[in-house]
């Protein structure tokens, strides 16, 4: 399997290099691919040394897989050439998520979706990954009706210049570069991503959305609020669900713990419950107080936490790599 892994040098192409060589994933050719002030450095897979290509002749190596993650515009202007060329794109960016030709795909949750004809599928939004991972099951049994989401989200959401930002303003460097408008450091900035016309921000929106399309399901409503928060290893959502249906809460768990990489950590007694920091290097999702909202029937609240760089991005595109190589899509 000739594999491109466009983004190379960055955090997440970073992460989805470990992650492929971490899941053994069948690469017989390893073609990584930056921006053009990268071409001709290296980059580390399986400690060996590979030098970085051009998208370009990146295109013309005619890999079987090209896993993007190198920004919207970069997506847009180089994902189809790659497609034209026989290459299955997996896309990290947001620039064919709400594309009405183009499958966004968690694949525990809707992988079957997939077929030999999709040359560009799209890898989902960190935080709706792990929110889709644990609504799925529940609304196959109880149906969805509304659901509310707040997300407490790391640095690394934004990439290694906020994850200097945040180290900068811990060691108190005044002259750090900012890449948010206030100091994150002690801070909680109820803003990710770019504000919208309606007030809503970027993040938002795509959490909103999103949801419904991996489902395949706009009967329910969902409104989110995205928070920045000053940690490094992965996001957390507070989340609260309005079912049309009943729902029994150990039955609860037991649906969320036979789920295909859902954790459930809930032992409130013992102060058991998901954090980022327990989460980070980790592929799977983790979901804890579970508990009845007591302000109205038929909803939940619970708490998910999950890895962004890893589960949110790298291993997801990877798991969609592995599920068009075991079924024979590429």
């Amino acid at each position: 399997m000739k594999v491109a892994v466009v983004g190379s040098t960055g955090m997440v192409g970073q992460v989805m290099l470990k992650v492929l060589e971490e899941r053994n994933f069948p690469v017989t050719e390893l073609i990584p691919v930056a921006s053009e002030r990268s071409v001709g450095k290296k980059v580390k897979y399986k400690q060996e040394e590979f030098t970085i290509v051009s998208m370009k002749d990146a295109i013309a190596a005619k890999p079987d897989i090209a896993i993007f993650s190198a920004g919207g515009s970069t997506s847009l202007e180089f994902a189809p050439l790659f497609a034209a060329a026989g290459t299955t794109v997996i896309d990290n960016s947001s620039a064919w998520r709400m594309d009405p030709d183009k499958k966004l795909v968690v694949p525990e949750i809707n992988a079957d979706v997939l077929t030999k004809e999709d040359k560009i599928i799209a890898n989902p939004n960190c935080s709706t990954i792990q929110l889709v991972m644990v609504l799925g099951p529940l609304n196959k049994k109880y149906d969805l009706k509304r659901v509310i989401v707040s997300t407490y989200q790391s640095v690394t959401g934004t990439g290694k210049a906020a994850v200097d930002q945040l180290n900068g303003e811990i060691s108190g460097n005044e002259n750090v570069d900012k890449v948010y408008p206030y100091q994150i450091f002690k801070n909680a900035l109820p803003h990710c991503d770019v504000f919208s016309d309606d007030d809503y921000t970027k993040e938002e929106i795509k959490l909103m959305k999103e949801p419904k399309k991996i489902l395949g399901d706009d009967t329910f409503n969902l409104t989110a609020t995205a928070v920045r928060v000053p940690v490094q290893g992965g996001h957390s959502e507070s989340v609260n669900i309005e079912f049309e249906n009943e729902f029994d809460l150990d039955e609860v768990r037991k649906i969320l713990s036979e789920t295909p990489g859902v954790v459930v950590v809930d032992n409130v007694k013992n102060n058991e419950y998901p954090m980022p920091l327990y989460s980070e290097g980790k592929d799977e999702v983790f979901v804890g107080r579970i508990r009845r909202d007591l302000s109205q029937p038929k909803t939940l609240n619970l708490w998910i936490v999950a890895d962004n760089l890893r589960k949110g991005a790298a291993t997801n595109a990877v798991q969609i790599a592995e599920y068009l190589a075991a079924n024979n899509l590429v």
